[in-house]
């Protein structure tokens, strides 16, 4: 094969995946900026934030810190109020009323045998019933946060992917111009 031939090729290989690389740099940014802008626009219309130093809970306040008096406006701070403060209060509620952390699940089952079995006060079936809404709106919270989380995430790993496409895009478009380049240094004679 002659040098000049197999130096075209290469080439315009390296150009054809310069192009493609910057195109799905582009994608892959667009995609990132909407994943963020998304989680910041739903965060920011539901004002959720986070309570000052006074306000965190005990067991988790150091890992909060850094976000008291602040509005949930990312994915991480929404797996951090998910996580650190609403499944705190979470655990503390069923704690008070059940005496050991318990889920939904469990407290609603309890609640239903209770209320069945009919030998249980109507102020402990009370509590059962308050826990059992608490928990649910707990959960159902913890659940939009968290995917609001997982979507931001998604977005930030796009961002870096978008990063990785250009800087590929970029070194094979300067070495497909330096390939063209080089042809016109290669003898017609030449042969690989």
């Amino acid at each position: 094969m002659k040098r000049i031939t197999f130096d075209k090729l290469v080439s315009f290989v390296g150009l054809a995946l310069a192009a493609l690389l910057l195109i799905f740099g582009g994608m892959l940014n667009f995609g990132a900026a909407f994943a963020n802008d998304s989680v910041r626009s739903q965060l920011e219309n539901q004002n959720i934030a986070f309570p000052i130093e006074a306000g965190l809970p005990a067991d988790t306040k150091d890992q909060l810190l850094k976000w008291a008096g602040k509005q949930v406006t990312t994915g991480e701070m929404a797996r951090d109020y998910s996580d650190l403060y609403i499944w705190e209060h979470m655990k503390a509620a069923a704690t008070s009323v059940m005496g050991k952390p318990a889920t939904y699940s469990e407290v609603s089952s309890a609640y239903l045998t209770a209320q069945r079995s009919g030998g249980t006060d109507a102020a402990q079936l009370q509590k059962l019933a308050d826990l059992q809404d608490t928990l649910f709106m707990g959960n159902t919270l913890r659940g939009m946060l968290l995917e609001a989380y997982a979507f931001g995430t998604l977005g930030v790993i796009a961002g870096y992917a978008s990063i990785a496409c250009f800087v590929g895009g970029l070194l094979f478009l300067v070495l497909g111009i330096a390939g063209l380049l080089h042809i016109r240094r290669t003898p017609e004679d030449a042969t690989i």
